[in-house]
Order: C-alpha cells, then sequence, then structure tokens
C-alpha cells in the first residue's frame, strides 16, 4: 500500500512539473523573441535562444514612453478601482447569501448561478452599458461591464463563510447588539482574508488583462486606452506606434521598424506586474482555493 502511494505521489509530481514546464514556456519564448534581431525572426521564426540578441524593440518602446506610461497608469486605475469595487459587492453579496435565514436565499442563489450558464449575449449587454447606462467612452465602460461582478466569486465567498465562520460567533455579536454591517466588517472580513485576497487577485487579473471593454466601449476617447488596449493597437497596426514617438528620434528607425519585436516586448511589459505581484499574494491565494472549495 505504501509502495501504491509513493508511486502515486512521485507520478503526481512529475505530471505538476511537466505542466509547470508548460506554462512557463510561452513566456520564455515570449521573453526571446523581445530580444531577437527582426531579420532572424524574419527568417528562421522564432527560438527559445536568440542567434542574435537586439534590443531594438524596447528602444523603440522608450521613444513611445509617454503613452505607455499613460496606459500604464490608467491600466493601474482601472484595475485598483475595479478590483476595490468587486470584492466589496462580492463579499457583500456573499454574507448575505450565507445566511441561512435571509427570505429568498434559494432563489437569489438559483440567480446568481444561472448567470454563469447564460449571460444573455454580448448584445443586449452592449445595448444596456451603452444606452441605458451611458458608460461609453468614460472611465466607467473599462470598470462596469462584465467585470465588476463575477457570480463564480460570489459562489466562493459564500461557501467560505458558510462553512469557516462559525455560527455561534455571528449568535453572540448579535446578542451584543451587533448590526449585521458590524459582523461583516468587524468579524467575517478578518476571519476571511485568505479568500477576499483569492477574489481580489482574480479581479485584478481580469481588470489588468482586459481589452474587450475598451474596444467595446471606448469608441472616441483613446487616451483612455489601457495597456492591453495600446497592445491590440500595436498589433494590428505598428502605425500607432509612428504615432506616439519622438520624430527626432525616431527617424532613427524609420526604415526599420522591429514589429514583431514590439509586439512582443509590449506583452513582456505588460505581464512583468502581475508576476512581481503574485508571489505575495501566492499563499493566501492557495489556502484560500483549498478552503473555499473543499468545504461545503
Amino acid at each position: 500500500m505504501a509502495g501504491n502511494q509513493k508511486r502515486f505521489c512521485i507520478l503526481a509530481n512529475i505530471i505538476i512539473i511537466i505542466l509547470c514546464i508548460t506554462a512557463v514556456i510561452p513566456f520564455l519564448l515570449l521573453v526571446s523573441s523581445s530580444i531577437t534581431e527582426e531579420a532572424i525572426i524574419n527568417q528562421s521564426g522564432y527560438s527559445f535562444i536568440p542567434k542574435k540578441v537586439d534590443f531594438a524593440a524596447y528602444k523603440y518602446l522608450f521613444m513611445a514612453s509617454e503613452s505607455i506610461i499613460k496606459a500604464y497608469g490608467m491600466t493601474i486605475a482601472v484595475t485598483l478601482t475595479g478590483t476595490a469595487a468587486n470584492v466589496f459587492l462580492t463579499m457583500s453579496m456573499g454574507y448575505l447569501l450565507s445566511k441561512k435565514d435571509l427570505v429568498g436565499r434559494n432563489f437569489i442563489s438559483f440567480f446568481v448561478f444561472f448567470t454563469m450558464l447564460f449571460s444573455g449575449g454580448m448584445v443586449p449587454s452592449y445595448i444596456i452599458w451603452s444606452q441605458v447606462m451611458k458608460v461609453s467612452n468614460t472611465i466607467l465602460g473599462l470598470i462596469c461591464p462584465n467585470l465588476m461582478l463575477n457570480a463564480f466569486n460570489i459562489i466562493l465567498m459564500r461557501t467560505y463563510f458558510s462553512t469557516n465562520i462559525p455560527q455561534e460567533i455571528n449568535e453572540a455579536a448579535e446578542m451584543d447588539s451587533c448590526s449585521q454591517v458590524d459582523i461583516l466588517f468587524r468579524i467575517a472580513v478578518p476571519l476571511s482574508k485568505p479568500m477576499i485576497a483569492t477574489v481580489g487577485l482574480f479581479s485584478a487579473l481580469a481588470y489588468w488583462n482586459d481589452w474587450i471593454n475598451g474596444l467595446y466601449y471606448l469608441t472616441r476617447k483613446k487616451e483612455l486606452y489601457t495597456i492591453q488596449n495600446v497592445l491590440n493597437s500595436m498589433a494590428s497596426s505598428v502605425q500607432f506606434l509612428k504615432d506616439n514617438v519622438n520624430t527626432s528620434i525616431g527617424l532613427q528607425f524609420s526604415k526599420g521598424i522591429p514589429t514583431l519585436g514590439v509586439r512582443m516586448a509590449i506583452a513582456v511589459i505588460a505581464v512583468i506586474p502581475v508576476l512581481i505581484i503574485y508571489p505575495f499574494f501566492q499563499k493566501f491565494f492557495i489556502r484560500g482555493i483549498v478552503i473555499g472549495g473543499v468545504k461545503g
């Protein structure tokens, strides 16, 4: 029996290592391609080891640094604001649905779950947000549609509150005349840091990587573009870079724009903040997923 368990552990570790390598390989190829000379990419294609190192793509981005920095600032603002709103709404909704005496609890829970299966489609959603809510060409168009509330996160938070917050603590707080708001923020929230961090990470990644909202709702105000929208613009047309470089320096590169390298370099720049931040949330993320998913 012990031998079978040991073989299973070895096999599981091998599979996990293979999956980890598979996840890292695309990023390594991305970094390698961003520092490979454009002519080499055109001739030989992409490779994990650059045949000739060239930082022309990053130099070109440096000349467009004003637009890149502005897009980064907009992305950070949208991510922080959207994540804070998402966590607050998810936390509040999850806490309410965890209350067994809530009137209509089962119906509301079914309604939330149903939105995971059927959302009504993109066209009705676009009409509501653009014509009724009037969020087009505003920063709200990047924050509100599709991302501010997520049914999966609500279910995770509800499960955590239901299975990890002792009912006796809530009853004792109610006997001390604490309101539900006090119980939520003074008792439930401090005990739910792992799940809050998990939901926050999910939300932050969704906002950071989102470009759909900018594509749909920013039809005139390009200055509100996030880094992902800038990346998408560059991928579809390098003319975007030409319009945003310092012309006094940009003439040096006007004859040979590293289009492929630029796209890869922008992708690297866009993903680096996520790689830096994730290790600080990893402990809470894993703990929140395990506790919220296994129990209940």
